[in-house]
């Protein structure tokens, strides 16, 4: 079938599982070319070679996005394979949630290199490049954290709140040729919650993330997006569990 999707060269970051994972594999079956980039190498090389099986066009790379020449190797390697980057998605994330009082500096700053800086240099990185093209689309991941405050998630959705910020100012920025895309997702089946070391936070958060929705319903917002005209940008979509109060 084709579709406005088909042979588009789309990078995505954080691929190894949840969003980055469902989205991959949502692409390469509507004819994307994907590259995954993701720090575990073995779900990478497993999910490219599943995606080729099936007759999809897929690279994998090692991606730390905390790294800027990582993500500016990734971007190159993506050039290298397929001549042209259509698509960014800025997927990658992580999200320790504890009480400011706990003091968790470490975490704290990890969600900035993570969240912030991997979001920016996957800006620096695909910018130039676009540019060149006069053409191409950053989707950036924040969340609904990105739109309201809860305690324990002061430090995370600050960087959400980040990364709605730089998003609405590179859109600004670029004009008429390079489209930019916010995604904030609700509460949704992912890894994302596997990373909080505080024991009533993690408590807290697997029984506020019992009522989920799973992460292809994600990537079909991702798709939209992708799959509208040129003289089109879908600047934001909000997507939750339609019984989620927040």
């Amino acid at each position: 079938m084709t579709t406005d999707i088909q042979g588009k060269v789309v990078a995505i970051t954080g691929a190894s599982s949840g969003i980055g994972e469902a989205t991959a594999r949502l692409l390469a079956s509507q004819g994307a070319k994907v590259v995954l980039g993701a720090r575990r190498t073995d779900r990478l090389e497993a999910l490219a070679g599943e995606l080729r099986s099936k007759g999809g066009e897929a690279r994998h790379r090692p991606l730390d996005v905390t790294k800027r020449e990582d993500v500016e190797g990734f971007v190159a390697f993506t050039l290298k394979e397929f001549g042209r980057l259509d698509v960014l998605i800025n997927n990658a994330g992580v999200m320790p949630l504890s009480r400011l009082e706990e003091l968790k500096l470490d975490e704290w700053n990890r969600m900035i290199d993570v969240n912030i800086r991997g979001v920016l240099h996957g800006i620096a990185a695909g910018l130039p490049v676009m540019k060149r093209q006069k053409s191409g689309q950053f989707i950036n991941l924040s969340s609904i954290g990105g739109h309201a405050v809860s305690p324990t998630a002061a430090v995370y959705c600050a960087t959400k709140f980040a990364v709605m910020a730089i998003s609405e100012g590179l859109r600004q920025e670029v004009g008429a040729d390079i489209r930019v895309t916010v995604i904030s997702p609700g509460v949704t089946q992912s890894e994302l919650a596997d990373s909080i070391s505080d024991p009533a936070s993690r408590e807290y958060m697997r029984e506020f993330r019992k009522d989920a929705i799973p992460a292809d319903a994600i990537a079909r917002a991702i798709r939209y997006a992708i799959s509208q005209p040129a003289d089109v940008d879908v600047s934001e979509i909000i997507i939750r569990p339609t019984s989620s109060p927040y």
